[in-house]
């Protein structure tokens, strides 16, 4: 009976300990407050100025967790390609499987951090403008696979006129 009091006595005092001195707190307290105001700063998902707005994450989605938005101007990136929209992630319907990123013709073609991203896409420093006028090598079957998700078939167009 007394090691069952002993117990008691320590899971309150722990408590009380916790309750009114941030003992063994894992979130803290800036983050408390954010929670509590609802005011939390969510993390970038998109980087818009890397994007090229081929629309692949939104159609490679499984769950339609991303949307197209519309630019309000649209932008040059090289002589065929103009950007005229970028995605936009809905997080309560993302289930964080990372399609968005690996298809992301930034990443999956070049090699470089996607543009898109479920968790946080990070600081990026990727010159598109660079990548773009880079040739690539792709086999068919990749490019057709690709292709299907992508909205603007320039990169196929490209591709027979090169021929």
């Amino acid at each position: 009976m007394s090691s069952i009091l002993r117990i008691a006595l320590e899971g309150a005092f722990t408590n009380f300990k916790r309750i009114f001195f941030a003992s063994d707190r894992v979130t803290d307290m800036e983050l408390r407050k954010q929670i509590s105001t609802l005011s939390v700063e969510v993390d970038e998902r998109v980087d818009e100025t890397v994007c090229i707005g081929c629309a692949g994450c939104a159609n490679v989605c499984p769950t339609g967790a991303i949307e197209m938005k519309k630019l309000t101007h649209s932008v040059r990136l090289t002589d065929d390609w103009v950007k005229n929209e970028v995605p936009e992630i809905n997080l309560e319907k993302c289930v964080v499987c990372y399609y968005c990123h690996d298809f992301c013709p930034i990443f999956s073609l070049y090699g470089q951090k996607g543009a898109v991203h479920p968790s946080c896409v990070g600081d990026q420093e990727v010159d598109v403008d660079k990548y773009l006028t880079q040739p690539f090598k792709i086999s068919e079957d990749k490019l057709k696979v690709i292709s299907q998700y992508l909205s603007d078939k320039t990169v196929l167009r490209n591709k027979e006129e090169g021929d």
